[in-house]
């Protein structure tokens, strides 16, 4: 079903102009930008179900670092990426589980 509503992941989002930008010390635009953006599609597209899921998990499913998606899941709950929650639930032995419910403003 087509809808209106912009995606997330677009390129230019009217009132989130800086909604694919990264940020950090060694973040090199035309470098990583297009990595980035595809991991936090992956990341989201596979967890915006809801279900619980481990790092090693979601790694399994889209084939990306572990550490790599641990800083998609934080970037998701940044207002830039649509304020997202994203929640941890403690396993034990230090393992977590992570589950994210879409802001349903971008959830697209």
């Amino acid at each position: 079903m087509e809808s209106d509503q912009p995606s997330l992941f677009d390129e230019h989002i009217a009132g989130l102009p800086d909604a694919i930008a990264h940020d950090g010390d060694t973040y090199n635009p035309f470098r990583d930008a297009s990595r980035l953006n595809a991991q936090t599609r992956a990341v989201f597209d596979l967890m915006r179900d809801g279900q619980w899921r481990t790092l090693a998990q979601i790694s399994h499913f889209i084939h990306q670092p572990e550490a790599s998606i641990s800083a998609r899941l934080r970037d998701l709950r940044k207002a830039k990426y649509g304020s997202n929650d994203v929640s941890r639930h403690y396993l034990g032995q230090g393992l977590y589980a992570y589950r994210l419910l879409p802001n349903e403003r971008f959830d697209g």
